[in-house]
């Protein structure tokens, strides 16, 4: 697990070397934002506090693979995952593409956009899943992107090939929907990109703007 301090507030936390977690920093403890995989003890180890709240945004395995560990280790915890992707983890909407583990895990509150999560705001973002999300520190303006975005080599948005990550668009639903919610996070103007694949932008708005031309 490699450990990176992106902000006062924020750790990302990177599991293979290719798939990231995030730590942020809250009043009441950290909120852990998705949970890479086979990573619970790393994850909890990392933690400089208490983790308060585990979110999800989205339910692709390598976003979900150590929830059912984390749950058992954190009980107490609640999880929050979008509710459109805990419908397709439930058996009760049809899977698309990408990895949907079975998990034990249910969670204990289903996430709509514009929820406030701390002080985290949720924001839609489907089109990689269908109720993928993003969440925007609404302290700063960090925006943690999911798979809306990757970042190896540069910001991409994950709709389309491109080399240096094809996984991300062989697993994204609905290319056209990604790229309208890549153009929705742009306009957040956030400070910090944070996303699922790749390292953290700082001051990404032009990035996200030659992603989204090329999507």
């Amino acid at each position: 697990m490699r450990i990176r301090t992106v902000t006062d507030t924020t750790t990302q936390l990177t599991r293979y070397g290719f798939v990231n977690a995030y730590l942020v920093r809250d009043g009441d403890g950290f909120t852990l934002i998705d949970t890479t995989m086979n990573a619970a003890d790393g994850l909890i180890a990392a933690a400089p506090g208490p983790i308060t709240r585990i979110v999800l945004t989205h339910g692709h395995g390598d976003h979900v693979g150590s929830l059912d560990a984390l749950k058992e280790k954190l009980p107490d915890v609640p999880v929050h995952m979008p509710a459109i992707d805990a419908a397709i983890h439930a058996g009760e909407r049809p899977k698309t593409k990408g990895m949907w583990p079975k998990l034990r895990t249910r969670p204990d509150v289903l996430l709509q956009p514009g929820d406030r999560v701390g002080s985290l705001e949720v924001i839609a973002a489907p089109g990689h899943t269908p109720g993928h999300v993003a969440f925007l520190d609404t302290r700063d303006r960090t925006l943690f992107a999911g798979d809306t975005f990757t970042s190896f080599g540069r910001v991409e948005v994950s709709n389309h090939f491109y080399w240096r990550f094809p996984l991300a668009a062989s697993a994204t639903a609905n290319k056209t929907q990604d790229a309208e919610s890549a153009r929705a996070l742009r306009a957040l103007d956030p400070t910090l990109l944070l996303v699922g694949h790749g390292p953290p932008t700082r001051d990404p708005r032009a990035a996200m703007d030659a992603a989204i031309a090329r999507a």
